[in-house]
Formats: structure tokens, C-alpha cells, sequence
């Protein structure tokens, strides 16, 4: 039996990143011992855990390695109550060039939280998925019964690791939930994404590039993705459902780029470069989701509203522009 310090403890894998800084932040305030792994780097780097306040990071127990060290994840694991990965290569065009390192990270990495959890009886695993695994949309909303289309390396190794997760729970009664949140955006993104790109270049140049300006997207503000995380934990079922988070809405590239400039007040022209495109059979040319089971088990909603959030996010990379690289070129 696990005592009630134990009890208390999240793991978080990826906790350096966009996402999952936000979700160490979230645990901290609400009083949970929290076990963050980052990646290893020669610079011992935290990523996005140097913008959690002295009083939080203090609290924060850092473990620099990686989800593809079957030793090491076990040792991280032992003794939490939740563990929340969010470990993984998710930029697209890396991985038509080095896919290898998509399928040892997304895939085996999820196979070691999995043995690790199972080994050492964690309350509840929770999985991180992505919207890339329906492919593009053969019908909008799209619920958690939407074929699984592998248009990237990237979401073949997803799909992958969403099978080990349910097979898991099948097989072995381990506690795990999928957790698929649709395009999330916020402060503290790269320019991996197209939300800060847009941004940044917006800011500091006379004309936003953009590949495919046609896809549609279902964004949400990372406040709401990292609130539906914090709902699985505390009342999902972990049989190894599936729990997406979604606004419902689509909106294009296009469209979304018109909508930064108009919230900036900048009239620059918006240019489609068909060096950014990815290649035809691979762009998943829309996607919108239902968040029906998150808002049934859950009582999960999506509450910040697109303009809302784009202002959230403008502000926060209007006061860190120097950590974003001044070029367009930076993103394909």
C-alpha cells in the first residue's frame, strides 16, 4: 500500500515542453509532488519549466533522460499515482527525414510508461495522443470512432502508441486513458507551429509566409487542454478510453492568419510558398473534433473562445521575442 505522500505524486514525461510545462505548473498549484522528465541535453536545459515561478520550481523534482530508457522510467514511475506522457518527436517534417527516431521515441518510449505503470501499480496512465491519427476528416465532427488514417511517419507512430496503450488495458487491466487533444495553442509554443509563426512574423516582418493556407483546423487554448488532463485524472475511467479535446469549430490557415493581422491592426500581404507544403497524399486537409465523451464523463468544455486565446498568446510572444527565431524560414 502506497502512503498518502506517495499518493500525491504525478509523473509528467515532456514536462519541458508546450504543453507539458503548463500541466507541471497546473499540478504544483494545486498542492501535487511532481516528477518531470526532460530530455537530456549538454546544456541541462528544462525547456519551458524556466518560466514557472521560484516558489513552483522549488517543489519540482527535475529528472534529465529519456522515455526511451526502459531502467530509468521504471525508477520514474515508482511511487505515482498519476503518470501523464507527454514524451514525443511531434514535428511532421522531421519525420519524412528520420523517421527511425519517431518510432524509438513515440513508440517504445510509450511501451516503457506502460511496463513501468504496470509494474509498479500507478492509479492511472495517461497517454498522449494527437488529432493527426484520424488523418484527413471522412466526416466532421469527428468522434473517437473515426478511422485511424497514417498520413506522416509522425501519426503512424502515434496510432501505434494509441494501440499499445489499449492493448494495455486490455490485455492487462493496466489504468490507462488516451488522451487526444485537437491542435492546442498558447504562450510558450515554438514556431514548430503555425500559430507562432504567423505571430512572429507578423511582428517583425513585411509579409507572412505560409505553405497550404486551405487546411482546417479545431483549435484550444492550452488552458483548456491542460484543464481536460486534469479532469481524466481525477474522474476519467482509464479502461483505455479515448478522451479528446475539441471545440468543434474548424477554421483554415488562411483564415486563421487574417484573424491574427486583424487583431495586430497590421496590413501585410499573406504569401503561400510551395516550399512549405508537405506532400499531397500526406496534408490532412481538415480536421474537427467532438469532445462528446469528455463532456459526458469529464464535464469537460472548451471556454476560451479563438480570439481570446489569439490575444492571450499574441501578448506573451510580444514579450519574449527574443526567444523566437527572426526568420520565416525557420518552419517548412
Amino acid at each position: 500500500m502506497k502512503s498518502s505522500k506517495e499518493q500525491d505524486l504525478a509523473v509528467v514525461t515532456g514536462a519541458g515542453g508546450f504543453i507539458g510545462s503548463h500541466l507541471t505548473e497546473r499540478l504544483l498549484k494545486e498542492g501535487m509532488r511532481v516528477r518531470a522528465l526532460v530530455r537530456y541535453n549538454s546544456s541541462h536545459d528544462i525547456g519551458f519549466l524556466r518560466d514557472l515561478a521560484p516558489t513552483l520550481r522549488k517543489r519540482l523534482d527535475i529528472v534529465h533522460g529519456n522515455v526511451e530508457d526502459s531502467r530509468q522510467v521504471g525508477e520514474l514511475c515508482q511511487g505515482a499515482r498519476w503518470v501523464f506522457h507527454l514524451a514525443a518527436l511531434i514535428g511532421i517534417p522531421y519525420s519524412y527525414s528520420a523517421p527511425g527516431s519517431y518510432v524509438n521515441t513515440n513508440i517504445l518510449g510509450t511501451l516503457n510508461i506502460l511496463e513501468a505503470g504496470k509494474r509498479h501499480h500507478a492509479e492511472k496512465i495517461l497517454v498522449t495522443s494527437t488529432s493527426e491519427v484520424y488523418g484527413t476528416a471522412l466526416f466532421t465532427p469527428m468522434t473517437t470512432d473515426h478511422p485511424l488514417q497514417a498520413q506522416s511517419p509522425y501519426s503512424a507512430t502515434k496510432i501505434a502508441a494509441d494501440k499499445l496503450a489499449e492493448s494495455y488495458a486490455r490485455s492487462f487491466a493496466v489504468p490507462v486513458m488516451i488522451i487526444r487533444p485537437f491542435n492546442t495553442y498558447g504562450p510558450r509554443q515554438s514556431m514548430r507551429a503555425v500559430i507562432p509563426t504567423i505571430i512572429v512574423q507578423a511582428l517583425t516582418s513585411k509579409r507572412v509566409c505560409l505553405g497550404d493556407p486551405t487546411p482546417v483546423r479545431d483549435l484550444n487554448y492550452v488552458a483548456d487542454t491542460v484543464d481536460g488532463f486534469l479532469r481524466a485524472a481525477r474522474q476519467g475511467k482509464p479502461d483505455g478510453r479515448v478522451y479528446q479535446f475539441a471545440s468543434g469549430r474548424g477554421i483554415s490557415i488562411g483564415e486563421l492568419a487574417k484573424e491574427i493581422l486583424e487583431i495586430l491592426g497590421c496590413d501585410i500581404p499573406i504569401v503561400s510558398e510551395t516550399k512549405r507544403f508537405r506532400p499531397e497524399a500526406s496534408e490532412v486537409r481538415r480536421l474537427i473534433g467532438d469532445a462528446a465523451i469528455a463532456k459526458r464523463d469529464l464535464e469537460w468544455n472548451s471556454t476560451v473562445s479563438l480570439r481570446t486565446g489569439l490575444k492571450k498568446t499574441i501578448d506573451w510572444i510580444r514579450k519574449n521575442l527574443p526567444r523566437f527565431p527572426q526568420t520565416a524560414d525557420y518552419i517548412r
